[in-house]
Parts: C-alpha cells; sequence; structure tokens
C-alpha cells in the first residue's frame, strides 16, 4: 500500500469532489473536481497545477468564479494534499510528476484542456507538450517561465521542507505571515488564515502542520537535479495555442526581462504584471481575475 499522511483536513469547498487512481509505483494520487450541471462539455477542461509545496486547493475560488462554465480539474501532485506519499523520495520529480497527471488526465476522462500552472505547475505546463501538445487548448504560466532567476530559486530551496508545527490556525497565520510578508505584503490576517488552511492541515496529535511530505525538498536541492531540460525548447512547442504569462510585480522568480523575452519569442503571447504581489499571484487578484477571464473568452473562440 502507498505511504500516506495520516491527518484531519478541512472539509472540502462547496461543489468539489474527488478523484483517485494509483501510480505504478502504488502511490494513491488525487484530484479535485469541480463539475457543475449545465457545463458545456464540449468545453477545455481546466487542469489547474499548483506550485511547489502546495496542492490543489489553491485553485478553489476558481469554482466560484469560473465553475458555472467550465469543469476544473486540480490534482494534488503526490506527497501533497489528499495524494499518497512516495516511498522513493527521488520520485518527486517532474518527470514522475508528467507521468501521474498522465494518469490523473485519462481517469478523469479528460480529452481537451487548458492549463493553468503556478511556478512548478507551470514548468510542468511547459513540459506537457512533449506528451500531451494535441490535447492542450491553451495555457496559463502563472509567475513562471522557461528561465528563473537564481535568488528566487535560492529562497524556494531553502523554505521547502523547513518545518512548520502550530497550536492553533491562529498561531500558523501569524507565523506564515512573517515568513511570507515580503510576498503578499497588504495581506491581513483574515487572509493569511485562509493561506494556511490550504497550506496545512491537522495532524494526529492535534497540531497544524504542512500538508506536504518534507521529502519532496530532497531531489529539489540537489545541483543540477533538473540539468537536460531545455524549457525554451518547450516554451517554443506553445506557438498556435492561447498563452497567457502572469507575472508578479515583486516576484524574485519570473523577471519582466524574462517574460519581455518570451513575448518577443511568442507572438500573441497575452501578458500581465499583477501589482503589489510576489511569488506567486493567487489569481484572485482582480488583475489576474481579468487577465483570466479576457484569456479563456479567446479559448472558448478558439483564436491562436
Amino acid at each position: 500500500m502507498p505511504l500516506a499522511a495520516a491527518s484531519t483536513r478541512l472539509a472540502p469547498a462547496p461543489g468539489w469532489q474527488r478523484g483517485y487512481v494509483f501510480s505504478g509505483d502504488n502511490v494513491r494520487l488525487c484530484w479535485r473536481e469541480h463539475h457543475a450541471p449545465g457545463v458545456d462539455d464540449q468545453r477545455p477542461v481546466l487542469l489547474c497545477l499548483a506550485g511547489l509545496t502546495r496542492n490543489g486547493s489553491d485553485f478553489a475560488h476558481l469554482g466560484d468564479s469560473l465553475g458555472r462554465d467550465w469543469r476544473i480539474i486540480a490534482p494534488d501532485l503526490r506527497g501533497r494534499g489528499e495524494s499518497g506519499f512516495a516511498r522513493d523520495s527521488l520520485s518527486y520529480v517532474p518527470l514522475t510528476y508528467l507521468r501521474d497527471l498522465s494518469l490523473v488526465l485519462d481517469a478523469a476522462g479528460v480529452d481537451r484542456f487548458v492549463v493553468i500552472g503556478s511556478s512548478l505547475g507551470g514548468l510542468l505546463a511547459l513540459r506537457m507538450t512533449t506528451a500531451h501538445r494535441a490535447r492542450m487548448a491553451g495555457v496559463v504560466l502563472n509567475d513562471i517561465g522557461p528561465e528563473l532567476e537564481v535568488a528566487g530559486l535560492n529562497r524556494l530551496r531553502a523554505n521547502v521542507g523547513r518545518g512548520g508545527n502550530w497550536l492553533t490556525w491562529v498561531h500558523a497565520a501569524r507565523d506564515l505571515a512573517v515568513r511570507n510578508a515580503g510576498i503578499y505584503p497588504d495581506w491581513g490576517l483574515h487572509d493569511w488564515l485562509a493561506f494556511a488552511k490550504r497550506l496545512c492541515r491537522i495532524s494526529p496529535q492535534g497540531r497544524i502542520v504542512f500538508d506536504y511530505d518534507p521529502r519532496i525538498a530532497e531531489p529539489f536541492r540537489l545541483p543540477h537535479g533538473d540539468a537536460g531540460a531545455d524549457d525554451w525548447a518547450a516554451f517554443d512547442q506553445l506557438r498556435g495555442l492561447p498563452v497567457l504569462s502572469v507575472r508578479a510585480a515583486l516576484s524574485d522568480v519570473l523577471s519582466a526581462a524574462t517574460q519581455t523575452q518570451m513575448g518577443r519569442r511568442l507572438p500573441g503571447l497575452q501578458m500581465v504584471t499583477v501589482p503589489g504581489v510576489g511569488h506567486a499571484p493567487t489569481l484572485a487578484e482582480p488583475v489576474a481575475v481579468a487577465a483570466l477571464a479576457e484569456f479563456l473568452h479567446k479559448v472558448e473562440q478558439g483564436e491562436g
């Protein structure tokens, strides 16, 4: 049986259901799905991929804004959320994630999809062009691109796998606010509480802890652990698709120069900068909401 994190989690957001499939190495993979009655099944599915330490709950707000018109699927990558922990920590790498996503797409009966990828999820979106380019109807790259800033990568490597153990949700929220003050400088306690409840779970001991396997940090911290991947070549494969690049104004991962280069390299790229936030926007910011609505209208109209 796959290893799993015994825990108590908050009830799923209204309108969301769970689906499960097992990987080849016997890890239970979970995806969260919003499929409201009356949704036009001829439209592509919105496949939402979260960042390194995050899970599908990051996209729960899309159920309110887009769920009446679009089927939404938000997988928990292995080692996160309600997906099982892997026995081999070296399976926490993009190649394995991509194999897992293929299983999820098939199990969920997804034929054509738009990828909305935040951070690591955006890198996976780029690399999905290898096996799934013909099924992709569009791509949203949330504060990520083919070239990443060293400072941001070093910060992420230093933070992933760091412990967190709190008595209450308020304690967790206040600590996370201190750790991430430069990313969401305008947030109040209500925002940090919501953030904590997306990122954390209640352990069997009744403490608040991070909702991911800390061993996901092991391959991520290896020097040149992802050598050989040419994300600019993968980016070029998006030509002919609607693509939206969302950049955080305070980002230390995606520079303005890289986003500009992306625009030169991919004619028709829709670009937007979200003011006042760092890596990565939640996509609930008004600027991001408007850009996503415009982008999905473009997808619906079948524009390239």
